[in-house]
C-alpha cells in the first residue's frame, strides 16, 4: 500500500484580507467532508474494483485540502457589468475545499491496467457547496510487434516549455495555474516505439467527440518523433485537427552544462518560444523565457476591445435599459478565454531557492505592449510527513493593461499535506 496524503486547509497563514473570507467558509466543511467520505467509499467499492482484482494490484491515496481568497476588480469591463447589474458577470469567488485522489494499477495478464479518480467537495463564497468526481485516468496499456499501445483516458504532456508549450498538442495542459492539482487526461488511443536514442508516438486524441468541438477536446490525430544526439534532445511534431486543420512543430532541449539548460519550441501557427534554466551550486534557480503567441488576440484586436469598453457604458445616457449595457459588458469577457495567453508577446523570469526542507520561488509575467504584468510568490515547506505551501498573486501594471482588466486581481492560497 503507498502513502496516504491529507491536505487541509490553513487560512489563519494567510494575509489579513483574507481571513474574514476564509472564517466564513470553514463552518461549511465538515459537511462537505461527509460527503466526500462517503465519496470516497462508493469510489474504492465500485470503480476501482476491476483493477483491485488485477494481479499485483497497489493502490494509493491522497487528500488534497485547499484555500483560495480570491479579490474581485472594481474595474474592467466585467467588473463594471456587475456594478450596474449584480450577477450579470460570473467571477470566481473564494473557496476552499478538499479532494480526494486515488489512484490503482496492475496487471490482468499480460495487460497492465490504471486508474486515477478524483472526488472533490467545494465550497464557494455565496453558494451551498456542491461535490463532483471525475476519473482523470483510466486507460488499459501493453505491447505487440515491438511497439507498445495504450487505451483509455490517459495525460500525455509534450514540449520542453514552461510557461508556454506549442507542441503540448495532445494535452494541452493549462500553465502556471496558481494551486496546480491532478491533470485530467484526455480520451485516446496511443502507440509508441522506443528505440536507444529514438522514440515515435502516433495518439488519436478525443476519437469520439463531436465535430464542431474545439481546443482541448477536439478530435485529433498527432504524432511526436524523439531523438536523442549527445547533450541535445531533438522532437518533432505533426497535427491534424478536425477543425483546425495541419500543423507542424518543433523542439530542442540544450544542457550545455552542468548550471546551464537551453530550450527552444516553434509551431507553424505562429507559436514560438526560447528560454533557459541556470541553477547554481547553492541551490539558485533562475529560469527565463519569452514567447510570441499567434492563437492570442492582436494588439489590434485588443485596441477595438477597449474602445468598446469605453463606449458601452455611454450607451445609458441614451436611454439603453441599464441590463442591456451589463449583458454587452459581461460578453466582453469572451475574449480572456481566446487563448492561453492574452497578449502576443510575453516575457516570464522565475526565480527559486531550495534549502533543505524550503523552497521559495518568485515569477513575473510581463507583457511589454501594454507593460502588464502578473507576479506571484510561493513558499514551500517539505517534511517526512507533512508539506505546507502557499502563494500570492498579484496583477500590476498601467490601468489599460490587458491583465489589469481580468475580473479577479488578487489571490491567495494555502495547501496542508500531512502524510500518514
Amino acid at each position: 500500500m503507498g502513502a496516504f496524503l491529507l491536505h487541509l486547509p490553513i487560512p489563519g497563514l494567510l494575509c489579513s484580507p483574507y481571513r474574514s473570507t476564509a472564517a466564513r467558509i470553514n463552518p461549511d466543511l465538515a459537511r462537505s467532508l461527509r460527503k466526500l467520505t462517503m465519496l470516497c467509499a462508493w469510489m474504492g467499492a465500485c470503480s476501482f474494483s476491476a483493477v483491485a482484482l488485477a494481479d499485483n494490484a497497489e493502490v494509493f491515496g491522497q487528500l488534497r485540502g485547499y484555500w483560495i481568497g480570491r479579490q474581485s476588480a472594481d474595474t474592467g469591463p466585467l467588473g463594471q457589468a456587475n456594478a450596474l447589474e449584480p450577477g450579470t458577470a460570473a467571477i470566481d469567488a473564494s473557496a476552499a475545499g478538499v479532494q480526494a485522489e486515488l489512484r490503482a494499477s496492475g496487471h490482468v495478464g499480460a495487460v497492465q491496467v490504471q486508474a486515477s479518480a478524483t472526488l472533490q467537495a467545494q465550497k464557494m463564497e455565496g453558494t451551498d457547496g456542491e461535490t463532483q468526481s471525475r476519473f482523470n485516468e483510466a486507460y488499459a496499456a501493453g505491447s505487440m510487434w515491438g511497439w507498445q499501445w495504450s487505451a483509455g483516458k490517459k495525460v500525455v504532456s509534450w514540449d520542453v516549455g514552461y510557461g508556454l508549450r506549442p507542441n503540448d498538442v495532445v494535452q494541452q495542459e493549462v500553465r502556471r495555474t496558481l494551486a496546480p492539482e491532478a491533470l485530467e487526461g484526455r480520451p485516446l488511443l496511443m502507440a509508441e516505439h522506443f528505440g536507444a536514442d529514438t522514440a515515435w508516438s502516433l495518439v488519436w486524441v478525443n476519437p469520439t467527440q463531436e465535430r464542431s468541438d474545439t481546443g482541448a477536446h477536439e478530435a485529433a490525430l498527432a504524432t511526436r518523433v524523439y531523438w536523442h544526439s549527445g547533450a541535445v534532445d531533438w522532437h518533432g511534431f505533426a497535427r491534424k485537427g478536425e477543425t483546425t486543420g495541419s500543423s507542424v512543430g518543433a523542439a530542442a532541449s540544450w544542457v550545455a552544462s552542468d548550471a546551464l539548460e537551453l530550450h527552444a519550441s516553434v509551431r507553424s501557427n505562429q507559436q514560438a518560444l526560447i528560454g533557459g534554466t541556470w541553477t547554481g551550486a547553492n541551490q539558485i534557480s533562475l529560469l527565463m523565457e519569452a514567447w510570441h503567441d499567434g492563437t492570442a488576440l492582436s494588439d489590434g484586436q485588443w485596441s477595438d476591445w477597449t474602445a468598446r469598453n469605453q463606449t458601452l457604458p455611454l450607451w445609458l445616457a441614451r436611454g439603453i435599459p441599464v441590463a442591456a449595457v451589463a449583458g454587452n459588458l459581461a460578453l466582453q469577457g469572451k475574449a480572456f478565454g481566446v487563448s492561453n495567453s492574452l497578449r502576443q508577446d510575453n516575457l516570464f523570469a522565475r526565480l527559486s531557492w531550495q534549502h533543505e526542507r524550503w523552497q521559495a520561488a518568485a515569477d513575473v509575467l510581463y507583457t511589454p505592449t501594454d507593460r502588464g504584468l502578473i507576479s506571484t510568490a510561493s513558499l514551500l515547506w517539505t517534511g517526512e510527513r507533512f508539506k505546507l505551501e502557499m502563494g500570492l498573486r498579484n496583477h500590476g501594471g498601467p490601468q489599460e493593461a490587458v491583465v489589469r482588466q481580468l475580473p479577479v486581481q488578487r489571490q491567495a492560497y494555502a495547501v496542508w499535506t500531512w502524510t500518514l
